[in-house]
Parts: structure tokens; C-alpha cells; sequence
């Protein structure tokens, strides 16, 4: 009796056929080996034969399931019936380790192969044609029966498994290290570098606004203003804050109102990277409305101040200006702009991004100091009238340029410094900038027979040389291979050494020069101030030249005896003759009165220094012959004040023609220089006209008129009466 394949360790897996002698696929596990199963034909035979052809080895996955088959799962249903196998021919049970490689044996073919295969397997030998895909054995008894087509398996991508946990922790690792960089970048900005991005940060907020101190006033000696502080605003940009789009409109706007070049202004306000940025300073209030009125965003006012000159031009060469900055740049307002300009103040405040004070926010304020006000030793009243005086001479004469000073030769106090022509300092940028300086100290010239005064102290003080002292004095003189003459010519003439003077005579002052070595009128020249700075608080005063003897040619004591060779600025010459009148003591001349704080309170410059020049005696005798010079033998009788005796002298000096460097061809230099009353003189005023080039160039023409016109003012305004005396006589002719 055949038994019927079933389930058990020995059945074939679910999906396998049995080939014809009812074994499985050789090559799979639990199958035995195929062989002809016996009373086949020969057809029979080449057709199994055929079919134990083995196939293509299986996918992972159904080799799974030949696993589960072989391990009791239920098999698929038997095709027909075969006769039962015997039992020596089952395969032994399966083995626990992993089988070996069945190798064939020599000499057999497909079919022994796949039978010792068989034999070595550790299962039963299985029937039917299963996932594995082998040929269908005969059936028990010898029947055969058709193998089903075979399943043609799906290609699949193969699945690595792995251990999720494994996979986890390495996700959390590489998201501890993310979160550890940003952990580290952290405290890195909050730690580390905190305190670089705080100072960063409060940068951006604070805003330095510059708290500008009030100027001090320039004041005359009675305390009328010359130069004054006045309320003004400063006009500024946020760039930030400004779109590119209203850069344009903002330009057309501002710049013909506060008079500003318009790229300049394009370049200011868009500069990146900024939040502040000066526009015009010294606005006007009414122009700072105006603007404001215009609601630009991005455009501000600020408080500040602006310099004003209420009298224009007057005393301009003397004062200066303050520039757009706010510095003194020409005259006193630059040389004392220290004591003038205070100490500007600062405050810090927060800004928001959208231009805002941050009320609470960091709040550091220097508050400013103001400056001291200075006053002056001149008087507006006599100030004016000088510059109107030398205005209108200059003009008349078609001068390059002049100058009046008026002095107090007691004191030194400078009452009035005049020049022409001037400029307006409210305007100072319209003018031409040759103007701002101030002529009489920063102009030296020659003084001509102005300087003759000097010599003629020289050789009386020290060369026994008397008013009434004679000389025979021609028109010219030869000193070795240098021929000096007069200014006019005339015949040879006897005359006093007062009447040298009156008349203004080169050669006879050469003469008279004889009676002193090199070194004592070099010497005297210096006492009187040649050759080195009055002291004036005024930027770029020139000394003037003398150079010492030792450096003189054989001829230079001639022309320095009578004022030529030798170089002064309008301020030492108008000393030189304030010594004459003060009796031979030299003072120091003074511009600055003293200072006023903010309180008020006057604070008094120091006193100038005094030197005795010369003896009064001398002075006395010098005085009295320059009385000559302005009576009708004199070269000046229109200097004559009438009710008030004049001493004074002038002077008609040769200017070096910068082309040739000789004099031919240079102009000349007009000068008067005298003081009043001249018996007790009180007024000091120096006139000197450069180049003037219609009607007369001589000092008593063109010069002397502008000192009588001053002088008549000056004593007016001072009060200073007549004295009544009579003036001495002055001897100009010698008496054989």
C-alpha cells in the first residue's frame, strides 16, 4: 500500500512539486537525489532527464519559505497518486550544523550530481515541484505527472535591516552636536564676546552732540560792540533717514537757501553708514523756520550761535572774522581765539532707528564754557572817522592801499587803526583774501625821511650835534662810488641842523649821520623799535628789517641815515614819534585793554613796558624842530591845525621795483607822521599812502592833509584844548 505524502519533517514545503521519482529540486535542502524512476520508457526517461535541469537559484525569499515548509507548514495538494518509496530510500534526518557542498561524483552526470546532493541533505527527500522550481518525479506506482509552468519571480531592491536603536542613537548624537554649536555660538555672544557687540550696539544708539560755548564780545574802550555773539541755528542730515528719492527735492531746496554748492550737499547726504552730518552753521532763526516749515524728513535744526559784526567793515584789518567752523581766522579773532572761543561742551544721548531721543536712555553731558569777552583800547567814534579819512584818500590819490593810526603817546593805547582798502567780515567769503590781514603790521615799507627823526636823536644824544648847528648842504653828495642826492634840486644852501630837518634834506642829514660810528646809529635805530615786533596781539606782524652793521656795505649807513635801506610796518614808526612826544620814553603800544568774564567783571591787561630812549631834553629840542616842518619854510604847512601847535615830519621814500630790484620804476611811499598839541602832546597820528599815483606823491601833499583832517577830529573828541602858547622859533637858515 503507497502512502500518501503529507505534512511532516519529510514533506516537501508548500509550492513544491515532486519530480517523477518523487523527490524535490535537487540543490535544496531535504530533497533526495533524482534518478530515472523505474518501468519508464525511454520518451519518459529523456524527459525527466530534461527536467532535472537545474534551475536558477531562487530568491532569498523563497528559499524563506522553503525553511517554513520544511518545518511543519502545511503542504500544497498532491497531484496524483505514486507508489510509495521505499524506505531505505528517505533521506536521513536533517543535521544540526551547516552542510557541505555536494560535489559529484566522476563520471556522472546532471542527474548523479543531483542524487549524491540528495543523499547528503539533512531532510527527506521531497516531492512535487515546490518554490524551489525542481523537475516532478513519477508518482508512486510508477505514474508521471506534468510539472506546472514555473513563477517567473519579481526583481526587488534588497532591504538591509539594522537595529533601530542603533539608528536612533546616532540621530540624537548628530542633534547633540548641532545643538552643542549653536549652545557654544551662545555663549560665545553672550559670554565672550558680550561686551564687543554691547559697545557695537550702544555705538549705533549714541549720538555725540556738540554743545557750542557763547563767543566773547570785542568791545572798544567804551564798551560798544565791534564783534558780537548772536542766537542761530545749525542745520543738519540724518542720511539714514532720507530716501533716495527725496534726495533730489531736499538739494533744489536747501541749497539756494542757505547758500550751499548743491553736489557738495548731494555727496553729504548720501554718505552711508551715517546718522549725522553738519549742514550750514550760523543759520539765521528766520531761515532755521523757514526750513523746518519744509518737514524734510531726515533734516533737523540745532541750536547754536553766529558771529555778527554790527559796524561792517570797521576796524576789519584789525577784528578779522570768524569762518563757517566757528574759528577765528584773521585778526584778533584768530591770534586770541583761545581766549575768545571758551570751551564748546558735548552731550551723548540715545537715538532710535527712526531719529528719536530715547528719553530714559544713556544721558552724558560736559556742559560748555563760555568765553571771555575783550576790550579794546580803540574808540568807534575816532575809529570811523580815520577809516572814513584814509578811504577817501585813497580813492582821491588812486593809492594802492593806506593806513591811519591815532595813539596816546602817555600810554600807548592805540585809538584807532585804520586801513584801506577793507572788506566786510559779515561777508568775508565775497572779499578778496588779501584784505583780511591787517596792513599796519604785516605791511613793512621804507619810512623815508619819516625816519630821519632817529638819526637826529642819534647825533644829538650822542654826537654833539646842536639845532643851530650848521652845514653846507648841495643837492647831492658822492660817498665813494654812490652819488645821493635830494628829492629836488637846488642850489647849495647854509642850513641849521634844524633847517635839515624842516627841509627834509638827504645830504645834509648824511652830513650830520658823520658824527656817530655805524654802531651807535644801529643801536639807536633799535631803541626805538626798528628791526623787532611791537608786541601786538595781531597775527602776522613783520619786524621790519635792519641788519647789524656787520652785515652793511660800505655805502649802507648813507641811505639807512635819511630812512632808506631799513624797513618798518606802519605801528613802529607811529611808536618812534610817540617816544619824541613823550619825552624821550618809549611805551609799548597797546591794542587790548583787558578781558571781561562772564560775570562781568574786567579783568585789566598788563601794563606795557617803558624804556627811556632818549633824554627829554633831546626830545625837547627834536619836538620844537619839527614844529618847522609844518610852518610855510616847512615841507607840510598843510598839517597846520589852526589854534594848535604841530610837530610832525614827512616823509617821501623810494619803493623797490620787484622787477629790476632797484628803485626805478617802484612808486613811492607818502608818509606823515606828528602829534599835537606840541608842547603838550596828547595825539599821535601816522598817515601813509603807498603807491599813490594821481596828483603828488610827496608826503606833505598827499599825506599831510589826511593827519590835519584825523588830528582836528581826534582832539575834538578827546577835548583836548588848545594850550595858547606861542611856537618857538625855528632857526633854518645858518647865520655866518
Amino acid at each position: 500500500m503507497t502512502k500518501r505524502p503529507g505534512r511532516g519533517s519529510a514533506g516537501p514545503p508548500p509550492g513544491r512539486g515532486r519530480g517523477s521519482d518523487g523527490a524535490g529540486r535537487p540543490g535544496t535542502k531535504g530533497s533526495a537525489a533524482r534518478r530515472p524512476a523505474r518501468g519508464m520508457g525511454p520518451s519518459q526517461r529523456k524527459e525527466a532527464q530534461r527536467k532535472e535541469t537545474p534551475r536558477k537559484k531562487p530568491p532569498r525569499w523563497e528559499t524563506a519559505r522553503d525553511d517554513a515548509g520544511s518545518a511543519g507548514a502545511p503542504a500544497k495538494k498532491p497531484g496524483p497518486k505514486k507508489p510509495a518509496q521505499k524506505a531505505s530510500q528517505k533521506a536521513p534526518p536533517k543535521p544540526a550544523q551547516k552542510k557541505a557542498p555536494a560535489k559529484a561524483a566522476p563520471g556522472k552526470g546532471r542527474a548523479g550530481r543531483t542524487a549524491q546532493h540528495a543523499h547528503t541533505a539533512t531532510g527527506p527527500p521531497r516531492t512535487g515541484t515546490g518554490s524551489g522550481g525542481g523537475p516532478r518525479g513519477p508518482r508512486p506506482g510508477g505514474g508521471s505527472g506534468r510539472r506546472p509552468p514555473p513563477r517567473t519571480p519579481r526583481t526587488r531592491v534588497p532591504f538591509h535591516r539594522r537595529d533601530p536603536l542603533k539608528r536612533l542613537n546616532v540621530g540624537l548624537l548628530v542633534v547633540a552636536f548641532v545643538l552643542s554649536l549653536f549652545a557654544g555660538r551662545l555663549v560665545q555672544l553672550q559670554t565672550i564676546e558680550s561686551g564687543k557687540y554691547s559697545e557695537q550696539a550702544m555705538r549705533q544708539r549714541l549720538q555725540k552732540i556738540e554743545l557750542p560755548a557763547i563767543r566773547g564780545n570785542i568791545t572798544d574802550a567804551q564798551g560798544h560792540p565791534l564783534a558780537m555773539t548772536v542766537e542761530a541755528r545749525a542745520i543738519y542730515a540724518d542720511p539714514s533717514l532720507i530716501k533716495a528719492d527725496k534726495r533730489q527735492t531736499i538739494v533744489n531746496a536747501l541749497a539756494p537757501t542757505l547758500g550751499l554748492n548743491p553736489s557738495t550737499l548731494m555727496r553729504q547726504l548720501s554718505k552711508p553708514d551715517t546718522r549725522f552730518v553738519y549742514l550750514a552753521h550760523g543759520v539765521r532763526p528766520d531761515q532755521a523756520r523757514l526750513i523746518t516749515s519744509w518737514n524734510f524728513l531726515g533734516i533737523g535744526t540745532l541750536p547754536e550761535y553766529r558771529r555778527e559784526y554790527p559796524n561792517d567793515s570797521l576796524a576789519a584789518g584789525v577784528i578779522g572774522f570768524v569762518n563757517d567752523a566757528g574759528k577765528g581766522a584773521a585778526g584778533l579773532e584768530s591770534s586770541m581765539n583761545d581766549v575768545l572761543a571758551g570751551r564748546a561742551g558735548w552731550q551723548r544721548v540715545e537715538i532710535s532707528p527712526e531719529g528719536q531721543h530715547i528719553p530714559m536712555g544713556q544721558d552724558q553731558r560736559r556742559p560748555s564754557e563760555p568765553g571771555r569777552g575783550v576790550r579794546l583800547t580803540l574808540q568807534r567814534d575816532l575809529q570811523f572817522k580815520a577809516q572814513q579819512a584814509i578811504e577817501k584818500q585813497v580813492k582821491a590819490t588812486k593809492a594802492k592801499s593806506g593806513s591811519v593810526i591815532v595813539m596816546d603817546p602817555r600810554t600807548g593805547r592805540l585809538l584807532a587803526m585804520a586801513s584801506a582798502p577793507g572788506f566786510d567780515p559779515n561777508d568775508y567769503a565775497d572779499s578778496d583774501g588779501d584784505l583780511w590781514g591787517s596792513p599796519l603790521v604785516q605791511e613793512a615799507y621804507e619810512p623815508g625821511s619819516t625816519g630821519k627823526v632817529v638819526t637826529a636823536a642819534a647825533v644829538m644824544e650822542h654826537g654833539g650835534v646842536t639845532p643851530h648847528t650848521p652845514y653846507t648842504v648841495p643837492d647831492r653828495i658822492r660817498k665813494y662810488d654812490v652819488q645821493f642826492r635830494d628829492s629836488h634840486r637846488h642850489a647849495t644852501e647854509r642850513l641849521t641842523f634844524a633847517g635839515v630837518l624842516a627841509t627834509s634834506s638827504n645830504v645834509g642829514t648824511i652830513m650830520a649821520s658823520e658824527s656817530i660810528g655805524s654802531q651807535r646809529l644801529y643801536q639807536t635805530l633799535r631803541d626805538f623799535g626798528f628791526g623787532r615786533k611791537t608786541g601786538l596781539p595781531l597775527p602776522g606782524e613783520t619786524p621790519g628789517l635792519l641788519k647789524p652793521p656787520a652785515q652793511w656795505s660800505g655805502t649802507d649807513r648813507y641811505p639807512i641815515a635819511f630812512g632808506q635801506t631799513v624797513s618798518v610796518n606802519a605801528v613802529q614808526m607811529a611808536s618812534v614819534y610817540a617816544t619824541i612826544a613823550n619825552g624821550g620814553v618809549r611805551v609799548e603800544p597797546t591794542l587790548v585793554d583787558g578781558t571781561v568774564g562772564g560775570d562781568d567783571r574786567f579783568t585789566a591787561a598788563p601794563e606795557p613796558k617803558r624804556t627811556q630812549v632818549i633824554s627829554a631834553r633831546t626830545a625837547r629840542q627834536i619836538s620844537d624842530m619839527l614844529e618847522g616842518v609844518t610852518t610855510e619854510e616847512g615841507t607840510a604847512p598843510k598839517a597846520q591845525i589852526a589854534g594848535y601847535r604841530v610837530a610832525g615830519k614827512t616823509g617821501t621814500a623810494e619803493n623797490v621795483n620787484p622787477r629790476t630790484g632797484g628803485y626805478d620804476g617802484g612808486g613811492y611811499t607818502a608818509s606823515f607822521a606828528g602829534f599835537a598839541p606840541a608842547d603838550d602832546p596828547q595825539l599821535v597820528v601816522q598817515v601813509v599812502l603807498q603807491d599813490p599815483k594821481r596828483g603828488s606823491h610827496y608826503g606833505g601833499d598827499a599825506a599831510a592833509p589826511v593827519f590835519k583832517d584825523v588830528m582836528s577830529f581826534a582832539l575834538q573828541s578827546q577835548k583836548v584844548p588848545p594850550t595858547g602858547s606861542r611856537p618857538p622859533t625855528v632857526q633854518i637858515h645858518a647865520r655866518d
